[in-house]
């Protein structure tokens, strides 16, 4: 299974349109990333991915605007760890709720949270976090072992790489600069889904 994590900014061609093929694929969901807008630009961005989204039957997930998912009517929110602990008790209306982790620690103290899946990282060496040390295969299994939420696995993750992410436990992989840089966002899909 694939989560798609957006960053429009390393598209080269027309982000929304690439959105469209991504969603046209079927992922287990997709988060809209884009941290650089405000929130008002974050909102108008999000009202049409949600519309793509919705078109293919595809869960949309907005990364940490809680007032803006509930203002679209978007039922999916991805936070981080300290921002899930901080509202886990103001969730109760979305269906869905990401958290990304970065210990197993963190993991295991998610069974009293709204969390339905987790996304830990990074795994990999990946360019979005150019100069720090990626955690590898065995961190991944650590957070799989100190929760039952599913978990996806994140950085520098691609067809070659997926297999050992899923021998670590995972549910699979989020995938950013992979589909949002890629000439044929099937092809680099189909061997994930």
């Amino acid at each position: 299974m694939v989560i798609c994590v957006t960053h429009r900014l390393l598209c080269p061609d027309d982000f929304l349109e690439r959105l469209d093929r991504i969603a046209a694929q079927h992922p287990y969901a997709i988060v809209l990333r884009e941290k650089d807008l405000s929130e008002s630009e974050y909102e108008a961005l999000a009202r049409d991915c949600l519309r793509i989204c919705q078109k293919h039957a595809v869960p949309l997930n907005l990364n940490s605007q809680i007032a803006v998912a509930r203002r679209i009517g978007c039922d999916g929110i991805h936070l981080p760890f300290h921002l899930l602990l901080q509202h886990k008790n103001e969730l109760d209306d979305f269906s869905r709720v990401g958290v990304s982790l970065h210990s197993p620690e963190e993991a295991a103290q998610l069974a009293d949270t709204p969390a339905t899946y987790v996304q830990a990282g990074h795994v990999f060496p990946t360019d979005c976090k150019a100069g720090v040390p990626p955690r590898g295969l065995s961190f991944l299994r650590a957070v799989c072992q100190a929760t039952d939420l599913p978990v996806f696995g994140i950085g520098g993750i691609n067809a070659e790489r997926y297999p050992a992410v899923l021998q670590t436990g995972a549910a699979g992989a989020c995938i950013m600069s992979g589909l949002m840089t890629c000439s044929d966002v099937a092809q680099a899909m189909q061997p994930m889904l």
